[in-house]
């Protein structure tokens, strides 16, 4: 009896157990059917689930953190008790290792995946796939798919009772890890901005050279289009949001939607079916058309030329969306520093300077290389003797040291500034485009720094007092005519105390023309209260050079005699540049301590990253901060950008990079960050920003004024990587965008790169653009309305 009562129990349990199994397996599968459902959807359950966290947070930040653009330096963030609990954790976190990041993002996933993760890493490779994320967004994969990948991987037949119980075992798994990565996710919702940042940045680091692609939605997007790497979901950025400039608030996308809809109401027709429309522009400069520079009808239509008008910008009522032909034969720049030297010929396949200036030893031509000797037209022998040769004439000079920032007038192919970079000296050089073919074009393929400009009837495009030195060697400029109007403009440009280098044939020859000058200019200077500080031959190169330092106080413009050139008035803004016209006055200086120019900037390079002095507290930045606080952080920020995401996660070569634009500069902080690389960049400031360009100077980098509804004065193929951050939102609410990145298209060369930072329906929009134009797209990305778009130029052009 005992026996068959032990029976009778085992067979109720055994039935009970056989019930429990069957129920147990009902809800497996349930569970199953709802996982396949939801996991369907693009945007991952993980990081979907915090979408409503990060919108929280927002929503609490501080609406004065950013004052003009968008953004780029980190704003505080802030919370309740509880959020501050949960930072505290954030913080902990924030300290480990790369290592621990990278399990992090291994719990974002599922187990599964994590699964796959290990067995195709196990060969030690840093090559990852995308597998993960693409099996997460799709659904594509089952359960039995994952048991068969473990008996291909391990070689090992799986049992399908052990394969049943290891779904059951996974089931829970899945919650407590969706329950921990939620965790994460809110913990990392606490973190201050800094933090976000850094480890976003640490993220973007471990994806490599992915190639990504954006799908316009709104969340926490990123998807992959070609390569093997992992640039795990979820993780993103640098973006930081800008504050709107009048009010200090958000910008919202019904405002962006408005300003949206009427901008397409004149650009949609033309956007549409663009991979079929783009033709060649039908211009007489064919490979080299400068559309500002290159108006014939507008050229046509001027009266008088004998102040350079024919010279000066004169753009096309409608901006050209026509494209710029390539050379026959281009190919890929040299890189620098060989490029100093010599440069394809195909590239800029002119001859008429080699013709004219090859004695002088500006260019020469041989085989399929252009040549530069390195010298110029007053420094025969290579301008490093002709460089070396102004220190030793004035120490005071102190190149790299005292003297940083230099403009060089009618440059010729630059070799000036091309030789001061060995003595750690940026150089603004600029020459007409004129019967000089295609000097400024050598100069940028060289590597070199320069614009085509010329001294005409309009203020060139550069703040006041932010030179630390002008030099002009025979630079053919009429500095003694009409009142020197002209050398007045370089007063304006000069920092008091700065020095103006003139080497010219008025210096040293004794002809009566010459001669004639030589007075004409020696009464000017001394009108203007220049003192001529040395006067000097160079044996070498038989020239002669004259030094004349600029005031740094008003003492002499108060003690002169007559009042020519008379003081501009008070109301004359010395600062205002673009598009205005010159005057023959003189801006008194300022008198105040804490006023811009008052004193000189630090030695480099102290410079770069030391406040300006005349940047105090009670101003506030353009984030939102106190000026000095802005400007430091701004800074900051950018070095972490660069680092962490910029130098290793965009899949940019930096070795083929060198000439560099950032189309929208503030601070300078970008630029700043890249110090260390073999890199030179143009800073813009756009004309609708804050004047921030001579607080660039101050630190000792460069830039200038543009508007981007128009060309800018740059010949086609300048650039080989474009920064632009928030710049096409902002402008597209003056001009349409389809312009904009056909400019984007002519300056930046083939195989160069853009790097676009902007509101996530501005970026679909240029992507789809770029696409037509057979473009690259190497990263795209988008968080909170927020995107990041990494592309790079084909040679593709059309037929």
């Amino acid at each position: 009896m005992p026996f068959v009562a032990s029976s009778r129990m085992d067979s109720r349990r055994t039935s009970s157990y056989c019930s429990t199994t069957t129920i147990v397996v009902f809800v497996a599968l349930g569970l199953v059917a709802v996982w396949m459902m939801t996991s369907s959807i693009v945007v991952p359950t993980a990081i979907s689930g915090t979408q409503s966290d990060t919108n929280e947070k927002v929503s609490r930040s501080d609406p004065t953190s950013f004052k003009s653009r968008s953004g780029d330096t980190v704003e505080e963030s802030s919370g309740d008790d509880n959020d501050n609990n949960v930072e505290n954790e954030a913080n902990s976190f924030a300290e480990k290792t790369s290592e621990t990041l990278i399990n992090k993002v291994e719990v974002e996933s599922s187990p599964k995946d994590k699964e796959d993760n290990k067995d195709e890493s196990g060969d030690g490779s840093k090559t990852e796939s995308f597998n993960d994320i693409n099996e997460e967004e799709t659904g594509e994969t089952n359960k039995e798919d994952v048991g068969l990948d473990q008996e291909n991987k391990t070689g090992e037949k799986v049992d399908p009772k052990d394969k049943k119980t290891e779904e059951e075992s996974k089931e829970a798994e899945n919650d407590d890890e969706e329950k921990k990565s939620n965790q994460d996710e809110i913990s990392d919702g606490g973190k201050t901005e800094d933090e976000k940042h850094s480890t976003l940045e640490e993220k973007l680091d471990q994806g490599g050279t992915n190639t990504q692609e954006f799908d316009g939605n709104e969340g926490d997007q990123l998807k992959a289009t070609g390569g093997n790497e992992d640039f795990p979901s979820g993780v993103q950025s640098e973006l930081l949001n800008e504050t709107n400039t009048q009010d200090g608030t958000w910008s919202t996308q019904a405002a962006e939607s408005k300003n949206e809809k009427e901008m397409q109401k004149g650009s949609s027709s033309k956007e549409e079916n663009l991979d079929s429309s783009w033709k060649f522009c039908q211009v007489t400069a064919g490979i080299d058309y400068i559309p500002c520079l290159d108006n014939e009808a507008a050229i046509k239509m001027l009266h008088l030329t004998g102040h350079y008008e024919h010279r000066e910008r004169h753009c096309p009522e409608e901006p050209p969306t026509c494209l710029v032909p390539l050379p026959n034969g281009y190919r890929p720049s040299i890189r620098w520093p060989m490029s100093r030297q010599k440069i394809w010929y195909n590239n800029v396949p002119h001859t008429k300077l080699a013709e004219v200036k090859g004695h002088q030893n500006w260019v020469k031509v041989s085989g399929e290389y252009t040549e530069f000797p390195g010298g110029g037209t007053q420094f025969i022998h290579g301008a490093l003797h002709y460089i070396d040769f102004i220190q030793e004439s004035l120490p005071d000079i102190a190149w790299g040291q005292r003297s940083r920032v230099v403009l060089d007038v009618g440059c010729g192919v630059a070799s000036f500034g091309g030789y001061l970079f060995d003595r750690d000296v940026l150089t603004m050089s600029f020459a007409p485009k004129d019967e000089h073919e295609a000097q400024v074009q050598f100069a940028l393929e060289r590597g070199i720094p320069a614009i085509s400009a010329v001294m005409g009837t309009k203020r060139l495009s550069f703040p006041s007092k932010v030179f630390d030195v002008i030099h002009c060697a025979r630079c053919r400029v009429p500095w003694h005519i009409e009142g020197g109007m002209l050398l007045l403009e370089l007063n304006r440009l000069l920092r008091p105390g700065g020095y103006f280098v003139w080497s010219a044939t008025p210096v040293y020859r004794t002809d009566p023309e010459n001669v004639g000058i030589w007075q004409a200019m020696t009464a000017l200077t001394k009108s203007m209260c220049w003192e001529m500080v040395k006067k000097t031959s160079d044996t070498l190169n038989q020239v002669g050079l004259a030094i004349y330092r600029k005031p740094s106080d008003n003492k002499c413009y108060e003690q002169r005699t007559k009042d020519n050139p008379p003081l501009c008035q008070a109301s004359d803004d010395p600062d205002a540049a673009w598009n205005i016209t010159l005057q023959a006055c003189m801006h008194k200086l300022p008198v105040d301590l804490t006023s811009r120019g008052k004193k000189w900037p630090e030695q480099w390079p102290l410079r770069l990253e030391k406040v300006p002095y005349w940047l105090n507290n009670s101003q506030l930045g353009v984030y939102g901060k106190p000026a000095p606080a802005d400007f430091t952080s701004d800074y900051e920020h950018w070095k972490h950008v660069v680092r962490k995401s910029y130098a290793s996660g965009m899949g940019i070569n930096w070795s083929t990079v060198r000439n560099v634009m950032d189309m929208r500069s503030v601070y300078g902080g970008f630029a700043a960050a890249l110090r260390d690389m073999k890199v030179w960049v143009m800073n813009v400031v756009s004309i609708d920003s804050p004047d921030t360009l001579p607080i660039i100077y101050e630190r000792g980098l460069f830039g200038m004024y543009h508007d981007w509804c128009e060309s800018f004065s740059t010949y086609p193929r300048s650039y080989d990587l474009l920064h632009a951050d928030h710049l096409f939102s902002k402008t597209k609410n003056r001009c349409q965008l389809l312009p904009v990145i056909v400019e984007v298209d002519r300056i930046l060369r083939p195989q160069g790169n853009l790097i676009v930072r902007d509101h996530v329906d501005i970026i679909s929009e240029i992507e789809s653009i770029l696409k037509s134009l057979h473009w690259e797209i190497r990263l795209t990305y988008s968080k909170d309305n927020e995107g990041l778009l990494c592309a790079q130029k084909t040679m593709w052009r059309p037929n």
